[in-house]
């Protein structure tokens, strides 16, 4: 068994839905009893998979690891907007869908791959004047942001069953996968919303066997099982080819 001082490193947590990214780090620190972890790019509650967890001296990385590229596989529903994008929020505006094509769905797609501006939804956790936009848009307020640079790497529509279609994205730092289902709906002209959502990859990290943990192992305090499958400075290294 690893000992206390190897408390130092990174952990993958495969993230279940109904769940802040501030609830698994939370649990973490009660499991491995530790103050010092941090984690590497938000998820969204209705999301799932890849959470890297930073603990320790690995708290340092925090920045190098969130500013790598991330992969997401997703389902977006054609036909309604919401407040927030996806399939928590309130229907805003329903449109009936036209009869597509595969190539006006790929064209839809095709517009947001490589580098474009994207507008930050209002519910997400930029924060205006040191108040995360969320926390003003429960207040029914809407208010001014900037549109962030971002970049699409490749993308790729594995599913077409419409309203529904499934696909997968790599792409930078900061981007909304649920404001690009919006986006994409606005661009067929009948509207969309996100409503699935799973990070399978997060820079050089991703998911194999016994490199990453589970909330429920967390939950349920196996700290032995939890320690087994952190990664050590050293490991976190040799995978990024340092």
């Amino acid at each position: 068994m690893k000992s206390e001082d190897s408390l130092n490193g990174v952990l993958l947590v495969d993230k279940g839905p109904d769940m802040t990214s501030h609830d698994v780090v939370a649990v973490a620190r009660r499991c491995l009893n530790m103050k010092k972890i941090g984690h590497c790019g938000t998820l969204d509650p209705m999301a799932t998979g890849m959470l890297i967890l930073v603990l320790g001296s690995g708290t340092k990385l925090q920045d190098l690891l969130m500013s790598e590229d991330k992969e997401y596989t997703g389902s977006l529903k054609l036909g309604a907007t919401t407040s927030t994008q996806d399939r928590e929020g309130e229907i805003l505006e329903e449109k009936p869908v036209p009869e597509l094509t595969d190539e006006e769905i790929k064209a839809a797609f095709d517009g947001y791959k490589g580098d474009f501006y994207q507008m930050p939804p209002m519910v997400s956790a930029i924060k205006i004047n040191g108040v995360p936009l969320y926390k003003l848009a429960r207040k029914g307020q809407v208010v001014e942001r900037e549109p962030r640079f971002v970049r699409v790497y490749d993308y790729q529509i594995t599913k077409t069953a419409v309203p529904d279609i499934d696909f997968r994205v790599v792409c930078s730092k900061g981007f909304y996968v649920r404001t690009y289902a919006h986006d994409i709906g606005q661009k067929l002209g009948c509207g969309a919303h996100l409503t699935d959502l799973r990070r399978t990859r997060s820079g050089h990290f991703k998911f194999t066997e016994g490199n990453h943990t589970t909330f429920a192992a967390l939950k349920e305090g196996r700290k032995d099982e939890v320690m087994k499958s952190i990664l050590s400075l050293y490991d976190v290294s040799k995978l990024r080819g340092a």
